[in-house]
C-alpha cells in the first residue's frame, strides 16, 4: 500500500509500505480518505518534542472508509461495510483499526466523505458545553469545529455570537446558524459589542475554538458571572497564563472538553453519525479542499495558512485537485 511517512520539518514521503494484517479484535479499512487536523500542524512544523520519521499513515487520523478484513472474534463488522473509525495511521491507503472505535456508516451516506473524529470531538463539545434554550453563546473561531457547534448551539436555542478573523469564517457562521458576527481583530471593541448585545452581561458560554493564547484570555473577558468557559482549541504549542483573579470573581465553570475515554469519543461519533444521516447537520460545505496522498504537504500548509474560502482540508485516495 502506499503511506505517508512525515520524514522531517515540512517534509513528506510517499512509501510503498507493506498492507497491515488486522489482529484479534481489529478490522482493516480500506481508505477512501481522512480529514487533515489542526493538531496535525504543529507536529508538521517539527517541534523540539516530535520524532521523525512517523510511521507509515502517522497523525492520520480522521480516517473512513469501507472494511476489507476483519481479525480473530470480530462478529458485528464485515468486509465490505463501510465505516467510520476513531485510528491514527490514516495517511494512508489502509488503515486498522479496534473494531470497538469503529462505527458503521448507513447507506444514506454513501456518497459522502465521513471525517468521523473531529465530527464526534464536536458533539463532545456540545454536551459538556451544557447549552440551553434563551443563552448568548459565543464562538470564537469559526472554521470547522465552530460551525458544527454554530448550528448544535442554534438548534438547542441559543443565541450564537460567532467571533472570527475573516469574513469568509463569519458568513460561514451565519450559514450555520448565527445571530451575530464579530470581527476578530480588536479586544476592547469585542467586548464592548458582546457587552451591547448582552445589556452589560457577557455570555453565559463561551467557546474558545482556536487553541491560543488572545482567545483564551477574550473568552475569559466574554463569560458572565457564573458561566461556563469551554476549552476546545488544541493548546499544543506552550504553556497559557489565564487570569486567575478574574476566574475567581465570576465563578466561571472552566471545562476542557477534549475526551480522552474511548467510550466518550465513541459516543460522540456515534451522535455525529445519526446527526447527519437525519439531516440535522450537514457538514458538506463544510470540506472545502481535496488533496491526493502525494500532495499531503499542500493539504498541511493549507490548513496551517487557511487561503481564502478553506474550512477542512480531505485527503482523498482519488484523483482530486484543491
Amino acid at each position: 500500500m502506499l503511506a505517508a511517512v512525515v520524514t522531517g520539518p515540512r517534509a513528506f514521503a510517499v512509501h510503498s509500505v507493506e498492507r497491515p494484517e488486522p489482529g484479534a479484535g481489529e478490522v482493516r479499512i480500506r481508505l477512501e480518505g481522512c480529514g487533515v487536523c489542526a493538531s496535525n500542524i504543529t507536529p508538521w512544523e517539527g517541534p523540539e518534542w516530535m520524532q521523525f520519521p512517523t510511521d507509515p499513515g502517522g497523525m492520520g487520523h480522521e480516517g473512513w472508509g469501507v472494511i476489507d478484513a476483519v481479525g480473530q472474534g470480530v462478529e458485528a463488522l464485515a468486509a465490505g461495510d463501510r465505516v467510520a473509525a476513531l485510528s491514527f495511521k490514516s495517511f494512508a491507503e489502509y488503515d486498522l483499526a479496534q473494531a470497538s472505535a469503529v462505527v458503521k456508516l448507513p447507506d444514506s451516506l454513501d456518497d459522502q466523505p465521513f471525517p468521523g473524529e473531529p465530527l464526534g470531538c464536536a458533539f463532545n463539545i456540545f454536551r459538556r458545553s451544557d447549552i440551553r434554550a434563551g443563552q448568548t453563546v459565543a464562538i470564537i473561531g469559526i472554521g470547522f469545529l465552530g460551525a458544527v457547534l454554530t448550528r448544535l448551539a442554534k438548534d438547542a436555542g441559543a443565541r450564537v455570537v460567532g467571533i472570527s478573523r475573516r469574513q469568509s469564517s463569519l458568513d460561514l457562521a451565519r450559514s450555520y446558524g448565527a445571530d451575530e458576527g464579530i470581527v476578530m481583530d480588536d479586544h476592547w471593541r469585542i467586548l464592548e459589542d458582546v457587552r451591547a448585545l448582552t445589556g452589560g452581561k457577557g455570555c453565559e458560554r463561551v467557546i474558545e475554538a482556536v487553541g491560543k493564547q488572545w482567545p483564551l484570555d477574550l473568552a475569559s473577558e466574554l463569560v458572565c458571572e457564573g458561566g461556563k468557559l469551554i476549552v476546545a482549541g488544541y493548546h499544543q504549542d506552550g504553556p497559557r497564563q489565564v487570569n486567575m483573579q478574574m476566574w475567581n470573581w465570576k465563578g466561571i465553570d472552566v471545562i476542557n472538553a477534549h475526551e480522552r475515554d474511548p467510550e466518550v469519543q465513541m459516543q460522540g461519533l456515534r451522535e455525529a453519525v445519526e446527526a447527519v444521516a437525519s439531516g440535522r447537520l450537514d457538514p458538506r460545505a463544510l470540506y472545502t479542499h481535496r488533496y491526493g496522498l502525494d500532495r499531503l504537504d499542500d493539504a498541511l500548509n493549507d490548513t496551517r495558512d487557511k487561503p481564502d474560502g478553506f474550512v477542512k482540508a480531505l485527503v482523498t485516495f482519488e484523483a482530486a485537485d484543491a
